[in-house]
């Protein structure tokens, strides 16, 4: 059996490591990294970023720099968990961990799924209410409907190859955010110089940035896709996706990064454009979707609705099914059960089955009345505070020669791994703290 194990690693260094990875080239890699950019940067990241920018207007730019390397890592780690030790991140934590470690992180990990599922769907909803006149919540069943509808009868694939490229959209931020003319100095300084406060509304800013970045979506989402991608070549028996070469993780690395790269410059530019249009015309609150679409009107004009509306449909199509099925691998993996996208529903009806389950909880909770786009910056506050839990179960198993045998981290990956968790660890500590001061 050991010499079986070995093989599959000799031959992912010769294959790439995937079905997409005999392709190379420009457009392979910036699909795949916009793909994981582009869930990253759901709805939920473009309300809080757009709430950050408009509320502290530049002088919370240097945000971005600061988290780039942060996202990187939590991916990173995510990824060498499933591509080395041939299982997702919660199997890895069952296997691994006490079930009084287990129960806790699937439990916060579901309900942070369902919450940022809502949130994404209401600012679907909400986007789409500038060009429909329809109430947001029949918006976001018709929405969920349309995903579900494609993850049952197609695949995420589909979904994917629809709405990948839909996402290059965000880059008008960049255009509207130089349309606006900021002053190149002070762009230049808040982005090099932290500006930090130790009060309950910019650390509440602080973590749902945390929160939505590295949110536990995620590292799930990210850990299966590895699994994935070997069931798909036909590596469907453990044995078989155990390893990984040097070549498989530099591929890994790299489009890791550019996925990171991509995200952290919409990022930026998000909080630029509404730093530059919106806080600097005194508008310090987003409260609609039409005040979060006006900062794309230096680009635009009065067509910034139709931009912003086909941006936030094109992300959020691409990251609630993330979020959904991120939710059922968390719940079949911590009951040492299998879930995969390859399976037919037919096949696997409990995986299935919650899917659905998660989407009708995050459609129901839009019919309770919370303003879809201040729900954006509470789901990543939520998220946030599930990040320093399971990012230190991270770095325990990408640091255990048992889980991942010759692959465990090098110096540079522990020193971003561990101090991304004390980062992101000392600031829910002190948004904690100020609730209460």
């Amino acid at each position: 059996m050991k010499d079986q194990a070995c093989k599959p690693a000799a031959v992912r260094d010769g294959d790439g490591g995937g079905p997409e990875h005999g392709r190379t080239g420009f457009f392979r890699l910036i699909g795949s990294g916009i793909v994981t950019g582009a869930a990253d940067d759901d709805p939920s990241a473009i309300g809080t970023y757009a709430s950050a920018g408009a509320r502290f207007g530049l002088g919370i730019l240097w945000i971005a720099p600061v988290l780039l390397p942060m996202m990187y890592v939590v991916v990173y780690l995510s990824a060498k968990i499933g591509q080395v030790y041939g299982r997702g991140l919660f199997a890895c934590i069952r296997d691994q961990f006490p079930r009084w470690v287990l129960l806790p992180m699937v439990t916060t990990a579901f309900i942070g799924n369902i919450i940022e599922a809502a949130a994404d769907l209401g600012g679907i909803g909400a986007a789409l209410n500038l060009l429909i006149l329809l109430p947001v919540p029949v918006i976001v069943v018709g929405a969920a409907a349309i995903i579900y509808g494609i993850q049952y009868f197609g695949s995420y694939a589909l979904i994917r190859r629809i709405f990948r490229w839909l996402a290059l959209i965000l880059f008008a931020y960049v255009a509207a955010a130089l349309l606006a003319k900021p002053d190149p100095w002070e762009v230049i300084r808040n982005t090099l110089i932290p500006g930090i406060r130790f009060d309950a509304g910019f650390l509440s800013i602080i973590v749902a940035c945390i929160g939505t970045s590295l949110s536990a979506y995620v590292y799930t989402w990210q850990s299966n896709q590895e699994v994935e991608e070997q069931i798909a070549i036909g590596r469907r028996h453990l044995w078989q996706r155990k390893g990984a070469t040097r070549r498989d993780m530099k591929r890994t690395s790299r489009d890791v990064l550019v996925g990171m790269l991509f995200s952290n410059v919409i990022l930026y530019f998000i909080i630029l454009s509404t730093g530059a249009t919106l806080h600097a015309a005194g508008q310090t609150e987003i409260e609609t979707a039409a005040q979060a679409a006006s900062a794309l009107e230096p680009l635009a004009g009065e067509a910034a609705k139709y931009l912003f509306a086909a941006g936030v449909v094109g992300v959020g199509f691409l990251a609630v099914p993330v979020m959904t099925t991120g939710a059922a691998y968390d719940v079949v993996q911590g009951m040492g059960r299998e879930g995969s996208l390859h399976d037919r529903p037919s096949e696997n009806k409990l995986f299935y089955g919650i899917i659905a389950i998660v989407t009708v909880l995050a459609v129901a909770m839009n019919f309770l009345g919370f303003n879809p786009m201040k729900a954006l910056v509470w789901s990543g506050i939520v998220q946030g505070f599930s990040v320093p839990p399971l990012l230190l179960l991270m770095m325990l198993l990408t640091n255990s020669r048992k889980v991942v045998g010759a692959r465990t981290n090098g110096r540079l990956t522990n020193v971003l791994g561990w101090a991304t968790t004390l980062v992101t660890f000392l600031c829910t500590v002190a948004l904690v703290v100020t609730w209460f001061v």
